[in-house]
């Protein structure tokens, strides 16, 4: 019964730690934060079984992640309320062809992140995006404007 606390202590911490790095943060790891996670993953393990290496012990511990997942993704589809908590809301990031920089910031998603985005997408100049949300997942949805409302010269460019 210890391992499975020790588990449902873990999994809240892990969520708390995922939901708290951002979604901007983890649409993209870098190789440091890569080889980051894999580590957290091993002393998770380990704070988790306490050295018990019993197959018991591993079965017993994937067993109660898989079902707190399980009981998250239940929740999201019974309560409503429960999905922006668990899996955040999208963001609008630009509107109008203007980057929301307050949001941009404290979604902590660079401007030069957005811009690579947008040419990603084939898109030249801001003025081009009518809508671009950061969705849930650190994706950016871009919603473009028509073709005639493009091309102001006294905007800026995405690259």
């Amino acid at each position: 019964m210890e391992l499975v606390v020790r588990a449902v202590v873990m999994f809240g911490f892990l969520w708390l730690i995922t939901r708290v790095a951002g979604r901007s943060t983890l649409g993209e790891l870098s190789t440091f934060q890569l080889l980051l996670y894999v580590t957290m993953g091993d002393l998770v393990q380990q704070s988790i079984t306490q050295q018990d290496y019993s197959v018991t012990s591993g079965v017993l511990a994937v067993s109660t992640f898989a079902l707190l997942t399980i009981a998250i993704s239940w929740a999201n589809t019974r309560w409503r309320g429960v999905r922006p908590i668990a899996h955040g809301v999208p963001v609008v990031v630009v509107r109008g062809g203007d980057p929301l920089l307050e949001v941009m910031t404290r979604e902590q998603l660079p401007v030069t992140d957005l811009m690579a985005a947008a040419r990603e997408k084939g898109i030249r100049r801001f003025t081009e995006i009518d809508l671009a949300v950061l969705e849930t997942d650190g994706k950016i949805s871009f919603f473009t404007a028509s073709a005639g409302d493009s091309g102001s010269p006294d905007r800026p460019s995405v690259g």
